[in-house]
């Protein structure tokens, strides 16, 4: 597997073709995912060097199929990911692991196995972190652009609903972001008109 090399594929796909108007999912989301996905699967007690790679890989290329479509960007990636990959070595049976691995951030998120959680868990791992309101301020915005969303209120409460049906599927996520989502639930809930 030359991870270096899907890496750049991606990067240079997400910096030629994605949205301006992507104020969430742009190029900062996917380097945030993939370190919060390497740091989750060491903190899970995860070593093993290919299923690491494999981890990093659907994480660069978890929100690639944004570069061409909004909903359904996860068959996109997928698919991106099974065009693209056996040029950087990797086999069959490592690709649709990969594909598990990108699926498993389709919300609402239904991780099949333990590298799927650490995956889903690391794509909303800020929802329990001290930069949630900048970046739910972004997704906002994204939305809003999109006329997916039209007030601050309704967004609010829209926030407060999937904070409240979101699950952090690891002992490590639960530990590390579990107390802060909690508090912007309240936080959230005290700001509703």
């Amino acid at each position: 597997m030359n991870i270096e090399a899907a890496e750049a594929y991606v990067f240079e796909k997400l910096e030629e073709s994605l949205s301006d108007t992507l104020f969430y999912h742009g190029v900062h989301h996917t380097v945030d995912v993939s370190n919060a996905a390497l740091q989750i699967a060491i903190a899970e007690g995860i070593h093993d060097k290919e299923t690491l790679l494999l981890l990093q890989t659907a994480a660069l290329y978890h929100d690639l199929g944004f570069i061409s479509t909004y909903k359904g960007h996860e068959e996109e990636g997928c698919r991106l990911a099974r065009v693209s990959l056996p040029n950087f070595d990797y086999t069959d049976e490592q690709i649709e692991k990969i594909c598990g691995l990108i699926m498993a951030t389709r919300v609402p998120q239904a991780p099949a196995n333990h590298l799927e959680e650490i995956l889903a868990d690391a794509d909303l791992d800020y929802l329990g972190r001290d930069d949630f309101w900048p970046i739910s301020d972004s997704l906002y915005q994204e939305l809003n652009k999109r006329e997916l969303v039209t007030d601050t209120d309704t967004w609010n409460k829209l926030q407060i609903e999937f904070l409240q049906n979101h699950q952090y599927w690891t002992k490590t996520a639960q530990q590390w972001r579990q107390p802060n989502k909690l508090k912007r639930i309240e936080e959230l809930k005290g700001m509703i008109k």
